[in-house]
């Protein structure tokens, strides 16, 4: 005799970004994820700023992306000579 079960969910994994490749949670994915559950960025390559319009979910917000900003320091030099007046 062979016994078989089905489980009443698909076998599909979506325990991870669909980004980045981190491990997301089923809560995360719930939350923050589209309709199937998936999760399209995470915390670890998105701002909480962009999930929590629905970057997450694959939706493209206003708000902007933390890849694509620039981190690079910026240096000038400044020539401004100061002159004292004792008198």
């Amino acid at each position: 005799m062979v016994c078989m079960t089905v489980a009443p969910w698909p076998s599909v994994d979506h325990s991870t970004c669909e980004h980045c490749g981190a491990h997301v949670t089923d809560r995360f994915r719930r939350v923050f994820g589209d309709d199937r559950n998936r999760a399209h960025r995470c915390g670890e390559c998105d701002s909480y700023a962009r999930l929590s319009r629905g970057s997450a979910a694959g939706v493209d917000v206003p708000v902007p992306d933390p890849e694509r900003v620039s981190t690079r320091a910026v240096t000038f030099e400044v020539d401004t000579e100061v002159t004292a007046n004792r008198e």
